[in-house]
């Protein structure tokens, strides 16, 4: 296998293993409607993190940022709205990744619905 799958692979387990961890944690044991209710939070938190991330990355917020930053810069010295950078241009986060794992641990959780349901 290449380095890349490996590296998926484990962030996978790792994730999986967060998950049992935290159900522990939550519920005092480790069970299939736990599993459920704790992998729904971390796979929606790791989905919506990847749409931000795509939001922001794609200018939406560009110039309400830049407009802060102006407004709470005032009387520092004298700036023009261009020299200000775009938000976009500074977030250089990888969202394909978070998306990636959040697809992965949610279709996990579909499965054990249906395993919990049938």
């Amino acid at each position: 296998m290449n380095f890349r799958l490996k590296r998926n692979l484990l962030v996978l387990a790792l994730t999986q293993f967060f998950i049992f961890i935290l159900s522990f944690i939550t519920y005092k044991k480790v069970s299939l409607f736990s599993y459920i209710n704790i992998s729904f939070y971390v796979s929606s938190s790791l989905l919506l993190t990847s749409l931000l991330l795509y939001t922001i990355q794609n200018g939406f917020f560009d110039v309400i940022a830049r407009s802060f930053n102006m407004f709470f810069s005032r009387g520092h010295g004298k700036r023009t709205f261009s020299e200000i950078p775009n938000l976009s241009e500074m977030v250089t986060i990888n969202r394909k990744p978070l998306l990636l794992y959040g697809l992965i641990n949610a279709s996990l959780m579909v499965l054990a619905l249906f395993v919990y349901y049938f």
